[in-house]
């Protein structure tokens, strides 16, 4: 079965930007896509967090693709280092990874505190996708640099995405559907 997984970032929730934009193209492509609600700002941690995935840990399989924008992201590259099972892509979308300037800087701390096991997260998934756009008011460039380097993929950078993002713009995700459709 062909699953794929998005996780919001801080004050998000599943109808924002572009999650059902993307919902509905990967369901077309006959994915079963879950875009579960995560505790925030209240209780975001990432223990909490983990305790959400749980329930979805069981659709992990290599035809699954986990999508994670800004803190999500963050998370995503905790979760790459817990699952065992190879996933088929991994995207990460204006992610955290601690390099400053981060405007919320607190709020993602708990997630990008402790060093992140590379090598680990590079084995669990098949593709990356790694999209950050120049002018992130929230996250800044070197963030997705540095995600990009460290799992040998491309960056692909945009000009004028914002935080990729409702209020830059972002309701539908064109690129990110051409960037997924060889491997769906």
């Amino acid at each position: 079965m062909k699953n794929a997984l998005i996780i919001h970032g801080t004050e998000g929730y599943p109808e924002e930007n572009w999650f059902p934009w993307i919902k509905k193209k990967l369901k077309e492509h006959d994915y079963q896509v879950f875009v579960p609600q995560f505790p925030t700002p209240e209780n975001q941690t990432p223990e909490h967090w983990f305790d959400v995935i749980k329930t979805y840990e069981k659709f992990f399989n290599e035809e699954t693709i986990l999508i994670g924008h800004s803190c999500g992201g963050a998370f995503l590259l905790r979760v790459l280092e817990h699952i065992d099972t190879r996933i088929k892509a991994a995207v990460f979308v204006a992610t955290s990874v601690g390099i400053k300037p981060i405007k919320y800087y607190e709020v993602d701390y708990p997630f990008v505190e402790k060093p992140f096991d590379w090598r680990k997260i590079s084995s669990s998934a098949e593709n990356f996708f790694v999209f950050h756009s120049e002018d992130d008011p929230f996250i800044c460039l070197d963030n997705g640099k540095k995600i990009a380097q460290e799992v040998r993929t491309d960056l692909i950078t945009l000009n004028d995405a914002g935080h990729f993002n409702a209020k830059a713009g972002y309701t539908t995700f064109e690129l990110l559907l051409e960037k997924l459709k060889p491997i769906l």
